[in-house]
């Protein structure tokens, strides 16, 4: 009781709580007005549809297997896959070396010198000429760097630019056709009839022997040719399904000094040094019992069905990357930047802070009630936005289950990480901007970009010590503690993307918390996280205190 006989509780509380909701009404008020809120909540809001929007069109589209190990392209394009051509120790390079291609042996040539120009018969021609062809070979085509003639491209030769050989020169590895028929040649190309080499030009001729026909193999067989076999448990897993490791009866090449080929795949069966050939080691840890590494030998179960992993990895990949790059980087910079900045520099600006602050309150309080007033109108619209993210994402999402319940914290985690990061940065600009009234937006674009940039080096480093610096590095850190948390196995897909190469993005956008005290305990990385963002915060709006309560206010 107080001498008024009225109890302390009505005096020092309910007047707090009356000042308090006050000036956060009014700062609500005052927000909802501006026209800068709607505009960037707007942006937001298009941002968020265009993610869905891209989010859907990738579900709809139909499954298209990918090779992971890429050995099903054709650089050289001679009709035979990567896959194929490594086994038969032959390069993939070089349009004239297939499997079942032979040896070239080189008969001669017709030097820029030679007297006699002209030749006949049906050989392996190189260089230029006029062909007066009985046969050629169409199928005998090569890659960027074989210089073989495609056939299939040869046009009329053009008659505005002269004679072919006197005024111009087709481009190697080109021909193109005369109005009589024959063929003006730049290259490499296999064919029957006449030719003559023009007057200081080359053309060398010669055969080639020990064919024998190998069957082409379709590219499908080199696509999703190798699974992942795992049985759950750890240890020495995986299984060779496409041989490509043990490489048993394969004619590889080898250089003079005994390695391989350059152009062959590096042959590494026990690259994890177990002492087993061609298996992968799965580590589980042994209190959660999720998988923590997959440490693969070479091009063992490296080409997986992708249907069967890549839809759940792609899916969280996206909540993951929009978590962190929309609403953390964008949002929680864009927001705070617009709305927090002139918190208390527009009162002062407005010259309304004076009747402000003519009530009994304290400038600390002032500052704390601004920034909650803030903080209730961007935490209303993140915590709004990330559930319908959410429930649209949960629905459509994959899995056999009406609505993916597991997304929910997720994306709730996301909006409280958020939110922590909105109250520093907003924290932060109002204090920026009651130091430097006329100047404080210059400098808060300077750290915004600094955050940016601090932020996609986290992406990349999470463990950089510079990182540490930036409040963007924290917010990414809270999200992929509470990832860890909400989704124990997304380490098991992350891994699996990396071991495996399949292409969903996971393990470049999340990696697990780094700070968790050498723990490994991501409860204790949301913990850190928080605590560094609030810290943060206290210590803005402290500080913004101390310089506010020094001020003249006019």
């Amino acid at each position: 009781m107080d001498v008024q006989g009225r109890d302390l509780s009505e005096t020092v509380w309910t007047r707090l709580d009356r000042k308090a909701g006050a000036v956060i009404e009014l700062t609500i008020r005052q927000l909802r007005h501006k026209i800068s809120t709607w505009v960037v909540m707007a942006l937001g809001v298009i941002l968020m549809i265009l993610l869905l929007a891209f989010y859907v069109d990738s579900i709809r589209d139909e499954f298209e297997p990918i090779d992971n190990d890429g050995d099903s392209v054709d650089e050289d394009r001679d009709g035979y896959p990567l896959g194929q051509e490594r086994k038969y120790g032959t390069s993939d390079w070089n349009g004239e070396e297939f499997p079942g291609s032979g040896i070239y042996i080189y008969e001669g040539e017709i030097d820029w010198n030679d007297e006699n120009r002209e030749i006949s018969g049906n050989k392996t021609w190189e260089g230029a000429s006029y062909l007066d062809a009985t046969w050629i070979d169409t199928d005998y085509k090569g890659g960027q760097w074989d210089y073989i003639i495609d056939w299939e491209e040869v046009t009329d030769c053009p008659d505005t630019q002269g004679d072919v050989f006197i005024d111009w020169v087709p481009d190697y590895a080109t021909a193109c056709q005369l109005e009589n028929g024959t063929y003006a040649t730049n290259g490499k190309f296999n064919a029957e009839g006449n030719l003559t080499v023009p007057s200081e030009f080359f053309l060398s001729y010669g055969y080639v022997t020990g064919i024998f026909e190998i069957p082409k193999d379709p590219k499908e067989m080199y696509i999703d040719e190798d699974d992942i076999d795992w049985d759950g448990s750890g240890g020495s897993q995986g299984f060779d399904d496409d041989g490509d490791c043990l490489r048993a009866g394969w004619l590889t090449q080898f250089d003079n000094s005994g390695e391989v080929m350059w152009w062959e795949e590096p042959y590494r069966p026990d690259a994890n040094g177990n002492g087993i050939l061609c298996d992968v080691i799965w580590t589980i840890d042994p209190q959660t019992g999720e998988v923590i590494s997959i440490d693969a030998d070479s091009s063992v179960d490296e080409d997986p069905v992708d249907e069967n992993y890549v839809g759940e990895s792609s899916h969280r990949t996206f909540v993951i990357a929009t978590g962190k790059i929309a609403f953390v980087l964008l949002l929680g910079l864009f927001l705070p930047l617009f709305l927090s900045l002139g918190l208390v520099r527009d009162e002062t600006e407005r010259g309304t802070l004076h009747y402000l602050l003519s009530k009994p309150i304290h400038r600390g309080e002032f500052i704390l009630y601004r920034v909650l007033g803030y903080l209730a109108v961007v935490s209303a619209f993140i915590l709004v936005l990330s559930l319908i993210m959410g429930l649209i994402t949960s629905v459509i999402g994959p899995g056999e289950s009406l609505i993916r319940v597991g997304d929910l914290p997720v994306w709730l985690g996301i909006a409280g990480a958020t939110i922590l990061v909105l109250a520093a940065y907003g924290s932060l600009f109002n204090t920026i901007g009651l130091l430097l009234p006329k100047y404080g937006v210059y400098l808060c674009i300077v750290i915004g970009v600094w955050e940016f940039a601090m932020g996609f080096t986290t992406l990349i480093s999470p463990d950089s010590s510079v990182a540490t610096l930036s409040v963007s590095h924290w917010g990414l850190q809270l999200i992929d503690s509470i990832v860890m948390v909400s989704w124990p196995d997304t380490i098991q897909y992350s891994q699996m993307s990396s071991a495996f190469g399949l292409q969903t993005g996971l393990q470049w956008i999340w990696s697990p918390p780094v700070h968790t005290l050498n723990s490994s305990n991501a409860y204790l990385g949301i913990l850190t996280s928080v605590t560094m963002l609030i810290g943060i915060s206290v210590s803005m709006i402290g500080i913004g205190s101390a310089v506010f309560s020094k001020r003249e206010i006019m």
